[in-house]
């Protein structure tokens, strides 16, 4: 056990050269190049498709130009537009020039995360505590698209673990309550202006009240 100890020690001390560091850190800076690449490419495309600069260069459409010229899918072009869309509005610090050369590889934003981290923004069905937690994820800690999907799918299922029944009669009591607010402002309003006789209007209140009472019980 010694002698391995010993054999892998000598084998590591090879290698702790400058061409070795110079490998090292040639292969952080191709991954920070590559993880930053999506950014450049979705900000060029979204002035592309903002401004139609593709019928200046003879295309019909958007769609057109990315796959026959760029070569790349219009699903993915779309949804490369859309997230740097969502960059800009949402998360513009991302756009500053240092922002991916301060950090490391490992926490640097991917698109497909950034993707789902949009899809996540316009969910109604989660808390603003929700989508912190998934931002802090992928903006802060790198997560990859797979787990932060994994994530948000869990969150929307967990928010929407409700009874049926109760959720359907808080919307009937809701509806309710907005129909008795109608009510009461027509009613003051029919009084003021006297559109309909008193004793009329007294006998409808009362039906309404014995309703507004059945609901709030």
């Amino acid at each position: 056990m010694a002698l391995e100890h010993e054999e892998r020690a000598i084998r590591l001390k090879q290698f702790d050269n400058l061409n070795s560091k110079e490998m090292r850190a040639l292969v952080l800076e191709g991954a920070k190049d590559f993880k930053a690449s999506w950014l450049k490419l979705s900000q060029a495309l979204y002035v592309v498709h903002r401004d139609k600069l593709y019928e200046y260069w003879g295309y019909e459409s958007f769609e057109s130009y990315v796959e026959r010229e760029a070569g790349i899918k219009r699903p993915i072009a779309v949804k490369l537009v859309k997230t740097y869309a969502f960059v800009e509005q949402q998360e513009p610090q991302c756009l500053h020039a240092n922002f991916f050369e301060e950090r490391e590889p490992s926490a640097m934003p991917e698109f497909e995360a950034v993707n789902v981290l949009r899809q996540a923004h316009n969910n109604k069905d989660l808390t603003k505590d929700d989508y912190l937690e998934l931002r802090k994820g992928v903006m802060d800690k790198g997560k990859g698209a797979a787990v932060v999907r994994k994530e948000l799918t869990a969150l929307i299922k967990q928010r929407q673990q409700v009874d049926p029944d109760e959720e359907r009669q808080k919307r009937h009591k809701a509806s309710v309550k907005r129909f008795m607010s109608a009510i009461h402002a027509f009613k003051r309003d029919a009084e003021a202006l006297k559109l309909i006789p008193a004793k009329v209007v007294h006998k409808a209140m009362e039906l309404f009240r014995e309703l507004e009472t059945e609901i709030e019980e």
